[in-house]
């Protein structure tokens, strides 16, 4: 959720800076951009992502700190090879106003 309560909940369990370049743009607004940069196409694919398979039927709006640091604790077991495995999958892509274009895949290629 983007209200000012889950935003600075956000904030402060994050350690590294949450970068929200479309924070003030409405859904039309969003879908504009993606089309712009090229990403709308991928967007609507039909497959399961985080946001389809982990979304809540509930969102809660109003999140409260202590449930979250509580259930980062559940976590410290498991963040490593979260980690890894997110750093094994990992992809670099620069977007410019003309084209997106991915720089570096997996394999360490750069493709143009």
């Amino acid at each position: 959720s983007q209200t000012l309560t889950a935003l600075g909940v956000t904030n402060a369990v994050c350690t590294l800076p949450v970068f929200r370049p479309l924070i003030g743009f409405d859904k039309e607004e969003i879908v504009q951009v993606s089309k712009k940069i090229g990403t709308f196409e991928t967007s609507i694919l039909p497959y399961e992502d985080c946001c389809t398979i982990f979304v809540a039927k509930h969102p809660v709006t109003k999140p409260h700190l202590e449930v979250i640091e509580r259930h980062e604790k559940n976590l410290y077991d498991e963040i490593d090879e979260m980690v890894d495995r997110a750093i094994a999958t990992d992809e670099i892509i620069i977007v410019d106003k003309d084209s997106t274009r991915i720089i570096k895949t997996r394999e360490g290629q750069i493709e143009y």
